[in-house]
């Protein structure tokens, strides 16, 4: 039993003293970045103007993505060929279309987009309005009999005469 507890300690004190060695040997190596900081922040405004096509409710700039990655690496690429925004926006476009861009631009094809939820807004006060209305009914005339009726009802008196 003894042989038995010397080998599990001596094995895990390997491990603590290894531990660190495997993180330095699986540590990848830091990449250096060919692009100053003006480039970075262009890329970055870039970025922020163009939609996740995979996550659609995020950013180039925030989503992680794959397909995310590669639009940002097209537009790195894109940068170091020495293109304008709006060339590389233009190419975007043509390439994913419209919904690519994070605000596309009010054109025939993006009327509804725009004017959706204003569309809708409109309809739903149409249609609450229009239910408002059909509730408000005036108040029917009770006779002088049904009175007398309702009254004792109020007051406790049912009876089991009719009016």
């Amino acid at each position: 039993m003894r042989g038995a507890s010397f080998v599990l300690l001596a094995s895990f004190a390997l491990c603590v003293l290894l531990a660190p060695s495997v993180d330095v040997a699986l540590a990848a190596e830091g990449v250096p970045t060919e692009m100053d900081p003006v480039k970075a922040a262009r890329l970055v405004r870039l970025a922020e103007k163009l939609r996740c096509l995979v996550c659609q409710n995020q950013t180039i700039a925030d989503s992680n993505a794959e397909l995310a990655n590669d639009l940002r690496n097209q537009i790195r690429e894109q940068i170091a060929a020495g293109k304008t925004d709006d060339e590389i926006l233009a190419y975007m476009v043509q390439r994913y279309g419209d919904f690519v861009l994070y605000q596309p631009p009010f054109k025939p094809t993006t009327v509804l987009l725009w004017t959706g939820p204003a569309l809708l807004v409109l309809g739903g006060a149409f249609v609450l309005v229009r239910n408002l209305r059909r509730r408000q009914t005036g108040e029917i005339p009770m006779s002088d009999a049904e009175r007398t009726h309702a009254k004792r009802l109020l007051e406790g008196d049912a009876g089991n005469d009719k009016p």
